[in-house]
């Protein structure tokens, strides 16, 4: 029986390693012509229709372009509803009506603003009806409980004679903050396209992240962020209610005080609303981020339950099961994949349903007659991302395939992908990452190694399938690098719970950067890299600890970085997330001047012998680009080898110019070429001893 058993192992080895033989490599160009999934929303009454948001490069105009589309969930039909070059909010469903948010360029009110609209689309007659709204982005919208209204917020615009007022004062000089505005909430009715009727409601301080109507439509639900939408008082963020059947009430009412960050927020059993907080503060006491939770609060009581609180890694997402009468579904990571689970009530056992391995993502459900309908989106190591469907929660490894956009992927000879686990010495805390394979070289040993580090620092790497430049991992292990992938102290949804999140307090450079190197020698140790061809990779946090990392050691031959900070100061008075600088550090620059130093890169910077490439966003203010500028004027001083590649109007994203994002890994690949497997300093330093580090 061994024998036979070894026999059909080699049959299938063999069989393995000829059919991906006879595939063809993925190629940059089609690395790049992805199809990226933005949302999904299930018709509602079951019909069997579900709206695709997605997002593709059209490279003939440097412009990405974002479809909404109906496809039948058999697959068999697709109809465009629109497609424009200006990303959108979520489109809502509701009965016959599709609405979505439009910004038309083309247009323009007094020759000087631009118009923003709600356009509605008819599942029935297939027209397009236009809800112009005024010159004011719209910063969310839902609807009402009728098929003929909807409420939508805006920054409280200024009366026409006071902002001519305000501009023959100031001209063009700039009133820093002065100009700041909360929002106003309005209704826009439409019984009659021809007479569109808009009516304030509500005025906030604040700006409206997300709004909702209740199914009685007697309340509106409201979460809300800065004014400046910078992210630097912990109190801008809450969650408020507006009774729309109290006309002499003209102020919401604040349901949460807390110390978090709410988001998703969904109506539950008609009184309740859930929501989630995701590394972004905590219900529970002081500031302090965890890994993310799922939380419902009661608008009789106000009281909050949180769901799943046995659950020790990340909830990511969720969904309602028979409008939340059957409970809900949660979007959980555990290590490295997110899989599915369903909890009737906060106190019930949380369930984990039986799938496939890999990543499920924006789960979305639509019920009626106690039958819930259930899409999403999954991916593993080497299943393209695509659309999937079930009726009944106990299929999903069942699951219909809905779409075939990515389907090029499934022709091609990919890279494999494994789990690793290795330990920080320094404290005995198990480390877990993910590892690329080149194509054809699963398993082999001595290959040259890049480690590649996400950002965040709360997010991870896991056994998913992303193509983008900066999701590269296939792509540089397509190049022939095995690529590791750490999920280092502060990655969310380990399997430790939020102490693993919390370890990077005050350490959030060194401690990370120890768990990173320490799995190299793991790799060197076990002979599966090569300890004289060593790269290193990371963008926005994974910036920061790569620039931290060349300073730490030479081991690298190449260094390969973007949008990474070096500098603490001016890192919290520029970017516009001040609040997390605060946390990590521990307080402001001048209460804790060491440690602002300790934790940056530049104080340390003669160090660095590795050939360093950067890019930026020229419009960048989560990492400001000076960040880059100042990086970049240090190596030319120390005389090492770099280059820096600026793209302009980016932001951090760099989602404006698709060329953008393929120059990038373009240009990489080219440094990595040039200088991969040079060693730069010594290649006798190839177990360093971090203690001295």
């Amino acid at each position: 029986m061994k024998s036979i058993n070894c026999l059909s192992f080699v049959l299938i080895f063999l069989l393995d390693s000829c059919n991906s033989w006879s595939k063809p490599k993925i190629t940059l160009d089609e690395f790049f012509n992805n199809t990226e999934f933005l949302s999904l929303t299930l018709a509602p009454n079951n019909d069997p229709w579900i709206l695709i948001q997605t997002i593709y490069p059209r490279w003939d105009q440097n412009i990405f372009e974002y479809h909404l589309h109906l496809q039948s969930l058999n697959g068999t039909s697709k109809k465009l509803i629109t497609r424009h070059t200006t990303d959108s909010l979520r489109p809502l469903w509701q009965d016959d009506w599709i609405a979505y948010s439009f910004e038309d360029q083309s247009k323009k009110v007094d020759d000087e603003e631009q118009q923003h609209f709600i356009q509605l689309y008819s599942t029935r007659t297939q027209q397009i009806f236009s809800l112009a709204l005024g010159k004011e982005p719209i910063h969310a919208f839902t609807w009402s409980n009728k098929n003929t209204s909807l409420y939508f917020a805006t920054q409280t615009s200024w009366s026409k004679e006071s902002e001519t007022e305000y501009k023959n004062e100031w001209n063009d000089a700039i009133e820093y903050r002065e100009k700041e505005r909360g929002d106003t909430i309005f209704r826009v009715n439409f019984e009659d396209f021809a007479q569109i009727r808009i009516e304030a409601v509500t005025n906030i301080s604040l700006q409206v992240a997300e709004l909702l109507c209740s199914p009685d439509g007697k309340t509106l639900v409201f979460s809300t962020v800065s004014r400046s939408r910078q992210i630097e008082s912990i109190n801008d963020y809450e969650i408020y209610s507006f009774d729309l059947t109290n006309h002499l009430s003209s102020s919401p009412v604040q349901l949460t005080n807390n110390q978090a960050i709410e988001r998703n927020l969904k109506w539950f059993n008609d009184d309740s609303i859930l929501f989630t907080v995701i590394a972004e503060g905590s219900i529970e006491g002081e500031y302090h981020d965890t890994q993310g939770r799922l939380y419902s609060i009661s608008l009789v009581n106000g009281r909050i339950h949180r769901w799943a609180d046995q659950f020790t890694g990340s909830v990511t997402g969720f969904a309602l099961l028979d409008y939340g009468h059957r409970g809900v579904i949660i979007l959980g990571q555990l290590n490295t994949e997110i899989q599915i689970y369903t909890q009737l009530s906060p106190t019930s056992p949380l369930i984990k349903r039986i799938g496939w391995n890999g990543t499920y993502e924006k789960l979305v459900t639509s019920s009626t007659d106690n039958i819930s309908m259930i899409a999403f989106i999954h991916s593993s190591f080497d299943t393209p991302q695509e659309v999937y469907f079930v009726d009944i929660i106990e299929h999903l490894s069942v699951a219909n395939i809905v779409t075939n956009e990515n389907i090029i992927f499934t022709k091609r000879n990919l890279p494999k992908g494994t789990s690793y686990q290795w330990m920080n010495e320094e404290d005995g805390t198990e480390i877990e990452g993910v590892l690329l394979y080149p194509p054809d070289k699963f398993g082999q040993k001595n290959l040259p190694l890049l480690v590649l580090i996400h950002g965040g620092p709360y997010s991870a790497s896991l056994n998913a399938f992303r193509t983008d430049w900066y999701n590269c991992a296939m792509m540089l292990a397509t190049e022939g690098w095995l690529v590791l992938q750490p999920n280092y102290r502060g990655s969310t949804g380990l399997c430790y719970g939020d102490q693993f999140l919390h370890d990077v307090i005050h350490e959030f450079l060194s401690r990370p950067g120890k768990d990173i190197l320490f799995g190299v020698d793991a790799l060197i140790k076990d002979g599966i890299a090569d300890p004289k061809k060593l790269a290193i990779d990371g963008y926005s946090y994974g910036g920061y600890l790569t620039n931290w990392l060349i300073t730490q050691t030479t081991r690298f031959n190449v260094a390969l970085t973007g949008a990474g900070g070096v500098e603490n100061v001016v890192d919290w008075g520029t970017n516009d997330m001040p609040l997390s600088n605060f946390y990590f550090l521990g307080g402001f620059p001048w209460q804790i001047p060491s440690r602002y130093q300790e934790q940056a890169a530049i104080f340390q910077l003669d160090k660095v012998r590795t050939p360093t490439h950067i890019i930026t966003g020229g419009n960048d203010i989560r990492v400001p680009v000076a960040h880059n500028y100042l990086f970049e004027r240090a190596l030319r001083s120390l005389d090492i080898p770099h280059k820096l590649i600026i793209f302009p109007n980016e932001g951090h994203d760099i989602g404006i110019n698709p060329w953008h994002g393929k120059i990038k890994i373009r240009e990489e690949l080219k440094w990595l070429h040039k200088y991969g497997f040079i060693c730069v300093w010594t290649c006798e330093e190839t177990l360093i001893s971090l203690g001295n580090s």
